[in-house]
């Protein structure tokens, strides 16, 4: 049996193809298409392919898959994958040789490869929360402009911005700068008005989202995101603690013998998740629901020892898990009260 390895890049990647002793039978660099990568492997018998996990390695192992090879998509923070390579010296050549290594002998940390399913509503989701982006910035644009002309913007939603800039009696040379700005307003209001009309439809026909917003503070964004983002319960083996974690909930810590240090959030992996838990955190805080009583409760007590915004960020941490665990024993908020006293 062979095996390969490729160093994925935007326009030319480098592979490296041989045999379990470590034979070299092809080597070099293709274009990073699928007709390139046709060209490469596929006349093949089927071989072990490796690649590093990245923006690019899915629809490359899809199409490897499809010309009938194995493909390992692996964890690049694994380091034992690179072997001895030295980082004073780095090459393309050099990392399709370890990653060749790695395919061989067995040494990699396979990443986990998102269903289509939920690698799709992550790119809707992802595509909504840049038009919110736009917007936020286009209206921090519109405020500056009336700033310095000595006027303001009131008060109110951006949904509503358009209509309270008309409540505002500009001169008509002002109104003629600003008509491109309240124009494009206007038109991602609409966008982000259909967009968020798809989210609530999706959420509601999907199981898991429909179960994950029975908790407060939790809506069809939230929802979508938080099922898009962790794909599966079991790949971390059930255990919302690992959950936390991977979402960067989690203090870091630094210890030693009898020393004990912990810091901040790690703010590892996906941030857009986490700060939407802070958000629903917020909403929670803020909130008069019964049915986040008792996370209120519990948040305002820990703020009262240790300041509203590390409880926040604990609420959210709490939060995920309670999701995960919804999601895990597919129960709706309140079901066991085992949800709302997981650990912080």
């Amino acid at each position: 049996m062979e095996y390969g390895a490729i160093d994925l890049h935007l326009r030319r990647s480098q592979f490296r193809i041989g045999l379990r002793d470590g034979t070299v039978r092809q080597t070099g660099k293709c274009g990073t298409t699928r007709a390139e990568f046709t060209r490469v492997f596929g006349d093949r018998p089927r071989m072990r392919i490796l690649l590093e996990s990245s923006t690019d390695s899915e629809w490359v192992a899809q199409h490897l898959e499809s010309l009938g090879h194995e493909v390992i998509v692996a964890d690049p923070n694994y380091a034992p994958m690179y072997g001895s390579r030295s980082r004073h010296i780095k090459t393309d050549t050099r990392d399709t040789a370890a990653l060749f290594d790695a395919c061989r002998l067995g040494i990699y940390r396979a990443a986990h490869r998102v269903s289509a399913a939920q690698r799709a509503r992550r790119q809707q989701l992802r595509i909504r929360r840049h038009l919110v982006q736009l917007r936020s910035r286009s209206i921090s644009v519109l405020r500056a402009v009336l700033r310095q002309e000595g006027w303001q913007l009131p008060s109110g939603s951006s949904e509503r911005v358009t209509a309270r800039l008309d409540q505002v009696a500009l001169p008509t040379e002002l109104q003629t700068i600003l008509a491109p700005l309240r124009t494009w307003l206007s038109e991602l209001n609409q966008l982000l008005e259909t967009a968020d009309a798809a989210v609530a439809a999706l959420a509601t026909s999907t199981p898991v989202a429909r179960n994950l917003m029975t908790a407060p503070g939790v809506g069809p964004v939230v929802a979508l995101t938080f099922a898009a983002v962790l794909d599966d319960p079991a790949r971390f083996g059930g255990d919302a603690a690992r959950a936390s974690a991977f979402l960067g909930l989690v203090p870091s810590e630094n210890s030693s013998a009898e020393r004990r240090l912990k810091g901040h959030i790690t703010k590892a992996g996906p941030g857009d998740l986490r700060a939407l838990l802070v958000q629903a955190s917020w909403t929670i805080w803020r909130g008069r629901s019964a049915a986040g009583a008792d996370l209120r409760t519990w948040a305002h007590a820990l703020a009262a020892r240790r300041g509203r915004r590390i409880a926040i960020v604990a609420l959210a941490r709490r939060l995920s898990r309670i999701l995960f665990a919804m999601w895990r024993d597919q129960t709706a908020f309140g079901a066991t009260r085992r949800h709302v006293t997981v650990a912080p």
